[in-house]
């Protein structure tokens, strides 16, 4: 699914492979950010993701190995996510609050394959590894915005 945030600015990802350093990317150079398509069945007709934090992602890993190590010849295919939808949209409201922006996003054509809805069934997971996600998407948001600022000092607010 969707990975978000950093542990600690240090340790950001400095690319620009999907929508939240995306959309960082954008207001830095102070342009709006974009949505690919806002005609999807969904209800504000962007597409809905699950987002996870990657310190959320780590420790499942880590709690994947562990049950894996105390039984050994067995295996696990689980979804690690947090079985909960956000919408570009949102989460694009989300980024310019919290980083003090208020860049309204333009809508550009839809990207070819992009399905409209993808969330997680973190059930599973819970389940079998008693793991769940700690982190929201605020968490996501604040923690890869420190992350950029620390590496991209011309990002400012407005």
């Amino acid at each position: 699914f969707n990975v978000a945030g950093a542990a600690t600015p240090e340790l950001a990802d400095v690319g620009v492979f999907n929508l939240v350093p995306m959309v960082f990317e954008k207001l830095t150079q102070n342009a709006p950010p974009r949505i690919f398509g806002d005609d999807y069945p969904t209800p504000d007709g962007t597409c809905v993701r699950d987002y996870i934090h990657v310190v959320d992602l780590a420790e499942a890993h880590v709690a994947a190995a562990r049950a894996l190590r105390a039984s050994p010849g067995t295996d696990l295919t689980l979804n690690i996510g947090r079985g909960e939808g956000v919408s570009v949209r949102e989460m694009i409201d989300r980024i310019n609050a919290i980083t003090g922006h208020d860049r309204p996003p333009v809508t550009t054509p839809r990207r070819a394959g992009d399905p409209s809805h993808v969330v997680a069934s973190a059930d599973r997971i819970a389940t079998e590894l008693a793991w769940k996600a700690r982190h929201d998407v605020n968490d996501m948001i604040t923690s890869a915005w420190a992350g950029w600022t620390r590496n991209h000092p011309e990002a400012k607010q407005d």
